[in-house]
């Protein structure tokens, strides 16, 4: 059945072929999943997960899927969820630019995990995960900037889709099976910004990717959903949105790729942090020696949102940190890194740490993208400091490159899977489209 946005998703879906999409959008499939297995290397011993993963690991079914990281094997519907929160929970995987969705967490989980009993190639996992990607970020952007600001975790409510897309693709639904995909997501299309900062955060992520991958199983086996979940009277759109742009779910689809729009992170916070970090690198560089005794104030001027969701001064643990204006700036000036081990609980609570945290006031300064931040240090003797990002690293305009992110890989399985080589990883990633066994690449990423 025809439905005014949600069938020609669904026709898109069915009809979109491997040939069809351009071989730079193919590159960054690779870029982001490869960017995800470390993000998710980095994060498989972190408390969260390891909660996750002993909760789950009681109530398994057949265990047929790797969880990435361990030796321990879950049910599909299980493993998606724990790589999911996995992959997402340092804040260190990709983000499409326009909605600050994190479009592999829910996707790419869902796909590996049926990729290891429902075989499939490498070709069509790729194409699967391009395709989920797209309407993932097509929804958000329909539903931007409302649908964050007023509170939903942009990566569930919209990953869920995604993570359905996808399987649907794989499992080679017909037209009224994914239709009815999409509805069994929309069924489960939640998560809240007021977990940021806590484990409960990583919840939201890994049910996107269960939730996803069941949507599309249990259209498989017959269950029905409604005829237009995204843009009915009571679907995501109308729910989820405030005039929602629904001509930004469908125009040029096959035609324009939001995998162009993706990009990677070169530190485990957030997408708005990233500019920030940047100048106090600069400016610890630019000044050797510098005291921080000699500090009164550190002014920090951006995006709206830089103050919204980041001007969070009194953390004490490591996930408030990945949110936090004044930790990032702490830990750039005083020990000129940040990394993961920055944003460990120890570090939060550091005296010194917290001591400059305390010096740190964040500004709105109209007119300054998302991707630019403002720094001004004052000292005891009057002078100041200055230090202007126009583009921070990671954004749009100045991606990290393939090298970049493979030195990423290996630094994040180093901390989580010390163990584990990851350069056949790497290089099976890189040549994914080639291989006949998508389901192989999970066997290189366990413990």
């Amino acid at each position: 059945m025809q439905t005014p946005v949600t069938g020609p998703v669904v026709d898109f879906l069915i009809s979109s072929r491997w040939e069809d999409v351009p071989e730079d959008v193919r590159h960054a499939a690779k870029r982001s999943i490869l960017n995800f297995f470390g993000t998710a290397l980095g994060g498989s011993r972190d408390a969260a997960v390891k909660g996750v993963l002993a909760v789950l690991d009681r109530f398994s079914g057949p265990r047929d899927a790797t969880v990435i990281g361990h030796t321990t094997r879950l049910d599909m519907l299980g493993a998606a969820f724990v790589n999911a929160a996995s992959g997402n929970v340092f804040d260190f995987d990709d983000t499409h630019h326009p909605t600050i969705i994190h479009p592999t967490a829910p996707v790419a989980p869902a796909l590996f995990a049926l990729a290891e009993s429902h075989p499939m190639t490498g070709e069509e996992l790729l194409h699967a995960f391009v395709l989920g990607a797209e309407v993932e970020c097509r929804l958000g952007n329909a539903v931007s900037p409302w649908h964050y600001k007023r509170g939903w975790h942009i990566t569930s409510t919209c990953g869920v889709f995604g993570a359905a897309a996808a399987a649907a693709k794989v499992l080679r639904l017909d037209a009224e099976r994914t239709l009815w995909a999409m509805g069994n997501a929309s069924a489960q299309s939640s998560g809240l910004i007021e977990t940021l900062g806590t484990m409960a955060k990583s919840i939201g992520v890994g049910a996107s990717a269960r939730g996803g991958l069941s949507a599309a199983l249990f259209a498989e086996a017959g269950v029905t959903g409604p005829t237009e979940p995204i843009a009915g009277p009571r679907g995501f759109t109308s729910v989820m949105g405030n005039e929602a742009n629904l001509a930004a779910i469908s125009k040029g689809l096959g035609e324009t790729w939001e995998l162009r729009a993706n990009t990677h992170k070169p530190y485990p916070c957030g997408v708005v942090l990233f500019p920030v970090i940047d100048a106090c690198l600069d400016l610890r560089a630019q000044n050797p020696g510098l005291s921080l005794d000699a500090i009164t104030d550190i002014k920090v001027e951006g995006h709206s949102l830089l103050r919204e969701r980041t001007d969070r001064p009194a953390v004490t643990t490591g996930r408030e940190a990945q949110v936090s204006t004044q930790h990032s700036v702490a830990v750039a000036l005083i020990q000129g890194l940040a990394g993961v081990a920055q944003f460990e609980d120890a570090v939060v609570i550091s005296p010194d740490i917290v001591a400059l945290r305390s010096k740190v006031h964040v500004r709105e300064r109209p007119g300054t993208p998302v991707e630019a931040a403002n720094v001004t240090v004052t000292l005891v003797d009057g002078r100041t400091l200055h230090s202007f990002v126009e583009q921070g690293r990671g954004t749009p305009k100045c991606p990290m490159s393939d090298t970049d992110i493979e030195a990423k890989v290996k630094e994040l399985a180093s901390y989580g899977c010390p163990t584990l080589d990851p350069s056949p990883l790497i290089d099976a990633i890189w040549s994914l489209d080639g291989s006949p066994d998508a389901g192989s690449v999970m066997r290189l990423a366990g413990a």
